[in-house]
């Protein structure tokens, strides 16, 4: 295990859809392969979080857990390299999320962008509830429940990270000082004169509440610029600003991933919605259908009429599976008229067809032996547990609610 990653934890999750398509393995699973020998990982079913969306269809919820689960151990994600569990499995999460929420400005949450998109997209759904509202902290709650320093996310989900580095940095600032750390502060700032002891209030108190970063480089600039403070006084000032104190829950990175770059039998992006998938444990007869009967250039009608590939989904498709030499004989086929569409499909045919074999049979052997999953993922929570339990405890007595 690489040594500087060694000590570092990766969390992630994904709403339990049922069986899971080849969109899910090269945009998520592909990834989690390579993360669970590179650090410390907990990968979880957020079955919670589907019920924020699906509360009125939860019945769907559990029978798809099963499903996802066999196809994450299909796709590689091996038990033995990282923790495997589901969320309502570790009690801890719903905890923290309780008490986190005690701390969080509404504010913070009513701004999350996926908020205002969500109830959008969603509009024949009541979304006017608490739990959605919620939701973005709860995810904070399940990554801070076990200190997850790296959480890997696309570009639209930064956003929730940086939610979470706000609420860890409140919490911080909340409790994780000495008791007089705070008297302290606020003598050394006194000392700067009324004026600008004004000013940095103003400003600690735009970044700490509202997340203003650019009142948090005002603020540095200004200490930075103080020629009547100690250099004592100085830094004192620099962690109040910040929330300085004792570290109880450490602030996470995002570990930004590659965007899915699998389109759907259509040429869309490949999702269930869009009816445009493959699955993971599609047999080869239905592979080869279902390849053989996707669009083309709609400009070439016969097999004589030349085709342009950038008009064409099935070019997409070469880009994940083909190398350079498919592609070049591609581009010169289609163009040329020298090659057929059916031509054209099978070095796809062929490579998703091999792509699946493997997760194909794994899957069978975790069907067949339904024992086993349940055994994954109960051992996976106790695991997980085990750390959640560790951090509560921390949260608990910083908050003053250890009770002997």
């Amino acid at each position: 295990m690489n040594l500087v990653t060694q000590n570092q934890r990766v969390l992630s999750g994904m709403r339990p859809t049922g069986k899971l398509h080849l969109g899910h393995y090269h945009g998520v699973l592909k990834n989690w392969q390579r993360l669970q020998h590179e650090y410390q990982c907990f990968f979880f079913v957020a079955d919670w979080h589907a019920l924020t969306t699906e509360y009125d269809n939860s019945q769907i919820i559990s029978e798809s857990v099963h499903d996802m689960v066999i196809d994450w151990l299909a796709a590689g994600i091996n038990p033995g390299s990282c923790k495997l569990f589901i969320q309502s499995q570790v009690p801890e999460h719903a905890e923290l999320h309780l008490l986190l929420s005690m701390i969080t400005p509404l504010g913070w949450l009513e701004r999350v962008p996926t908020y205002k998109d969500q109830q959008e997209k969603l509009k024949e759904k009541d979304l006017a509830t608490y739990g959605f509202l919620g939701y973005p902290l709860l995810q904070s709650a399940d990554i801070l429940i076990y200190r997850a320093t790296q959480v890997p996310v696309g570009e639209d989900q930064v956003v929730h990270v940086e939610l979470t580095r706000e609420v860890a940095r409140r919490f911080n600032h909340l409790y994780g000082r000495e008791p007089d750390f705070a008297e302290k502060a606020e003598a050394a700032a006194k000392k700067m004169g009324k004026k600008n002891a004004k000013l940095y209030h103003e400003l600690r108190r735009s970044y700490q509440e509202q997340g203003d970063h650019e009142a948090l480089e005002k603020a540095r600039a200004l200490l930075t610029d103080q020629q009547n403070i100690t250099l004592g006084d100085r830094e004192r000032l620099f962690g109040y600003l910040e929330g300085g104190g004792k570290i109880i829950l450490p602030e996470p990175q995002a570990l930004l991933t590659p965007a899915a770059k699998m389109p759907g039998l259509d040429g869309q992006k490949m999702s269930k919605s869009y009816n445009n998938t493959i699955s993971l444990r599609e047999t080869p007869e239905t592979v080869e259908k279902k390849l053989r009967t996707m669009p083309t250039d709609p400009a070439r009608v016969r097999r004589t009429d030349a085709g342009d590939p950038d008009n064409c989904p099935v070019w997409q498709l070469h880009q994940v599976y083909s190398n350079d030499e498919v592609k070049t004989w591609v581009q010169e086929g289609c163009r040329s008229a020298g090659i057929g569409c059916l031509e054209c499909k099978q070095p796809v045919i062929d490579a998703v067809i091999a792509e699946l074999k493997p997760m194909r049979e794994r899957a069978q052997s975790f069907i067949e032996e339904p024992e086993l999953v349940r055994k994954i993922l109960a051992e996976g929570a106790e695991e997980a547990r085990d750390s959640a339990k560790e951090t509560l405890r921390e949260v608990r007595s910083a908050m003053g609610l250890s009770y002997k």
